[in-house]
């Protein structure tokens, strides 16, 4: 039995390897601190304790912890290429990544529906969206991620893994599972299960909601109310094509002829470049998020 994996990485030039250490680093600093700075003004700006709010806050969580479960190992990595990880912080790692991505995926969805709410029912809006229904659906998205995560986790442990074992980039489901020697059919089956129940199903839930969205926002007669409502769609409309878009790629498509840097790049969407770019988008495509920043410059020169 395998005590634990070796993390290989990128197989680059020294030179390069520090390059890329550098600019991984901005990166990961920049989605830390873009995501906290999200956090700060809903928390500080009583004008956003919304529902739409509360839901983005969530969001900028799972990006920070899908962030910091995969990113610093990457950095330790190009610093000290083909470093060991044990088999229990492999199965640690790959817990949280499954149980962040899936949860982020179901958080999506709830925002979505939000937004539909929010236009096509205005005036039932404060009555359908109650804090009991926001906290109770931000719960369920949470638990169901984990417990989906677990299964899969469960599914792996009972496999053997006699060696080699070398993995390319990091402890992700998929690189895993190539190490096992055993049958892997179930694992499989489980897994293309899961991405219909996380990506297929929510994202059809999503496009349903938008095509709705899109609809009631045609119909607005304000032009002021019609840029704000259309402002606020298209930045989360954003953040979904990002996400569901790599995952799917990942999870669904066929494999090319080169599926580990196919998944190298797909992991570098998911480690940095979406919890790096969803806090951009938010603060360029919304208004009150731009003006919740704006005051809170204008109080701190004050002061």
């Amino acid at each position: 039995m395998v005590t634990e994996f070796l993390l290989l990485g990128f197989p680059l030039s020294p030179q390069i390897q520090m390059l890329l250490f550098g600019l991984f680093s901005l990166f990961y600093i920049f989605a830390l601190l873009g995501n906290g700075a999200i956090l700060g003004l809903i928390s500080l700006d009583s004008r956003l304790h919304t529902p739409m709010y509360f839901f983005l806050s969530h969001l900028a969580i799972v990006d920070i912890a899908y962030a910091c479960n995969t990113v610093p190992q990457m950095l330790v990595n190009l610093l000290l290429p083909a470093k060991p990880i044990s088999f229990a912080g492999c199965m640690t790692q790959m817990f949280l990544f499954l149980s962040f991505a899936q949860t982020e995926c179901l958080h999506l969805v709830v925002m979505s529906c939000d937004r539909y709410v929010a236009i096509c029912h205005p005036l039932r809006y404060s009555a359908i969206m109650t804090w009991r229904v926001c906290i109770t659906l931000t719960v369920t998205s949470w638990v169901c991620g984990s417990l989906l995560a677990l299964v899969h986790v469960s599914l792996i442990l009972r496999l053997p893994f006699c060696g080699p074992h070398e993995i390319n980039h990091f402890c992700e489901i998929l690189s895993v599972l190539r190490l096992a020697c055993a049958d892997t059919w179930l694992n499989q089956v489980a897994i293309f299960s899961a991405s219909v129940f996380i990506l297929v199903g929510p994202l059809c839930l999503v496009l349903v909601s938008y095509s709705h969205i899109l609809a009631a926002i045609l119909r607005i007669q304000s032009g002021e109310g019609r840029r704000k409502a259309f402002s606020t769609c298209s930045s989360h409309l954003c953040v979904v094509g990002l996400f569901f878009g790599s995952a799917i790629v990942m999870y669904m498509a066929p494999k090319s002829r080169h599926p580990e840097e196919q998944q190298k790049v797909l992991f570098l969407f998911y480690s940095f470049f979406n919890p790096m770019l969803n806090p951009l988008i938010y603060s360029i495509r919304n208004a009150e998020v731009k003006g919740a920043l704006r005051r809170a410059l204008c109080k701190e020169s004050h002061s």
